[in-house]
């Protein structure tokens, strides 16, 4: 029976309030706020105000945490996109909500190095094959172009959020760093480097965002051009 306040009502226990989901959602604002090094056990039973038991009772240790935690993310990802656009655009939209994600959660796309096939990222490539198939991307081209898709999605999204942590660290904003790489690039012989140096303005003034969703338009564009005729 549960214990009751002097008021009378009945007190909720703590193992019946801690959950697998409060435990993940408690561990996300750890990792978002302070970085993996942070997320530990013993933070989390200060943050829930629990014990060991209670925590390993739902997750076996810090790695099955972290996986937990990413697989989180990317269902959240997948479940949050809008599917009534066609397969083109339901594509793009869901190649942009998980750059966001590992934009907005950096740790994400170190984890997803370690283990790249976890459970959520096979949904997140089953969904892309699918709206391949939706495009009518003939069955024979289907897989590489799905490979393709999913490597340019994680490489530039994980390529970011690293380059975001790198400038953090360094108390360097992104408009400094840019602004400094375009002096040093507007300084190079346009003899010998005509393409860098034509492109000092785009580079000062590119959004990454942008820039990641014309590549994914330049890969649809490709891949239009395998179906039939």
């Amino acid at each position: 029976m549960a214990k009751r306040t002097a008021n009378g009502t009945a007190a909720r226990r703590r193992t019946d309030a801690l959950s697998r989901e409060l435990i993940i959602q408690t561990a996300t604002e750890i990792l978002d706020s302070d970085g993996e090094s942070a997320l530990t056990l013993r933070a989390l039973t200060v943050r829930l105000k629990t014990g060991y038991g209670a925590i390993y009772h739902h997750v076996a240790d810090k790695n099955d945490l972290l996986a937990a935690a990413t697989d989180d993310v990317i269902t959240n990802v997948l479940s949050g996109t809008v599917t009534t656009g066609g397969p083109r655009e339901t594509l793009r939209l869901l190649a942009l909500g998980l750059f966001d994600a590992i934009d907005a959660h950096p740790w994400v796309g170190a984890e997803l190095s370690r283990q790249p096939w976890r459970p959520a990222l096979l949904d997140f490539y089953e969904s892309i094959g699918s709206l391949l198939d939706a495009l009518a991307v003939p069955e024979g081209a289907r897989f590489d172009a799905a490979g393709t898709l999913v490597n340019y999605v994680l490489g530039v999204a994980v390529q970011n959020a690293a380059n975001a942590r790198h400038l953090a660290d360094g108390d360097t904003d992104r408009g400094a760093f840019l602004n400094t790489t375009a002096e040093q690039w507007a300084h190079l012989d346009p003899g010998r480097y005509p393409f860098v140096h034509a492109t000092v303005t785009q580079l000062r003034e590119h959004d990454d965002r942008e820039q990641f969703l014309a590549g994914i338009d330049i890969f649809l564009t490709g891949i239009a051009a395998l179906r039939p005729a």
